[in-house]
């Protein structure tokens, strides 16, 4: 009995934690909003790969475009932030990491996905990969002053 309670409370926890884009919006930080929509990105991708499962293609395309959005919305909160990636790396690593991360996770769910259902994750996935690129550019360019 304790142990399905436990669990119960474990999972209304780990749901609770997870941003919410809207939320991601409305947080005034950049650093953190940027940080909460990377969550978010992570959790629609795990989202879809629940809804592809259970054979929910709209779903999925829906998911997909959420990823998208979070990750533009993440790297647009970094670059509002006005901060030198050189001298402040906190937050532009992170999301370098996690971006990495999610990438290579698109790409095993790609591989899992069948053959003409690839096509769902094509543009999220270059999205998702130039905002990295980006990312890494700005942490590794030019002299540290």
């Amino acid at each position: 009995m304790r142990w399905g309670l436990l669990l119960a409370l474990s999972f209304a926890v780990a749901g609770a934690a997870r941003a919410d884009l809207q939320q991601a919006r409305a947080e005034p930080n950049l650093e953190k909003r940027s940080g909460l929509a990377i969550d978010n990105a992570v959790a629609a991708l795990k989202q879809a790969r629940e809804a592809y499962a259970a054979g929910d293609l709209k779903k999925v395309a829906a998911l997909a475009q959420e990823l998208q959005d979070s990750v533009e919305l993440a790297y647009t909160s970094l670059v509002e932030t006005n901060k030198n990636p050189r001298k402040s790396p906190k937050w532009f690593k992170r999301a370098e990491i996690q971006t990495r991360d999610l990438l290579r996770s698109m790409d095993t769910f790609q591989h899992d996905m069948n053959y003409e259902d690839r096509t769902l994750f094509d543009k999220p996935k270059e999205k998702v990969q130039q905002v990295h690129d980006d990312l890494l550019t700005g942490l590794m360019e030019g002299k540290r002053k």
